[in-house]
C-alpha cells in the first residue's frame, strides 16, 4: 500500500506541477514545477516517507528506460542527424560539460554546508 500512495503522490505533484505552468503562463516544464511542489511539500512534512523514499529508489535504478524513447527520437531523425551533426555533437558535450560543472558546484556546496556546527 505505501508504494501505491507514492506513486499516487508523484503523480498528484506532476499533474499540480502541470495545472500551475498552465494557470500561472510559467515558462517551466509541468513535471519540473511538480518536482518543486514535491521538494515544497517535503520540505514542510520535515522528512521523505517510508514508502515514497523505497519506491523513488527503485524507480531511479530503472532510470535509464526513460531514455528509450529520446533514442527512437534520435534514430528517426537521422536523416537530420547526418546533415546536421557538428551542433548536435557541440550541443551535447556542452550539455554533459555543463552538467558536470552545475554538479559538481552543487555537490561542493552541500558539503560546505553539511560541515556545519552540528557535524
Amino acid at each position: 500500500m505505501p508504494v501505491l500512495l507514492a506513486i499516487l503522490s508523484l503523480f498528484f505533484m506532476q499533474i499540480a506541477g502541470e495545472a500551475l505552468v498552465r494557470l500561472a503562463g510559467l515558462p517551466l516544464p509541468g513535471p519540473l514545477a511538480g518536482m518543486l511542489l514535491m521538494l515544497c511539500a517535503l520540505m514542510a512534512y520535515g522528512k521523505v516517507p517510508e514508502g515514497l523514499l523505497h519506491t523513488c529508489r527503485h524507480l531511479l535504478r530503472h532510470l535509464m528506460l526513460l531514455f528509450i524513447p529520446a533514442v527512437a527520437g534520435i534514430i528517426s531523425y537521422f536523416g537530420t542527424l547526418q546533415r546536421e551533426w557538428i551542433p548536435f555533437l557541440a550541443a551535447c558535450i556542452l550539455g554533459v560539460a555543463l552538467t558536470i560543472v552545475v554538479t559538481a558546484t552543487t555537490l561542493r556546496w552541500m558539503l560546505r554546508r553539511g560541515k556545519g556546527p552540528d557535524s
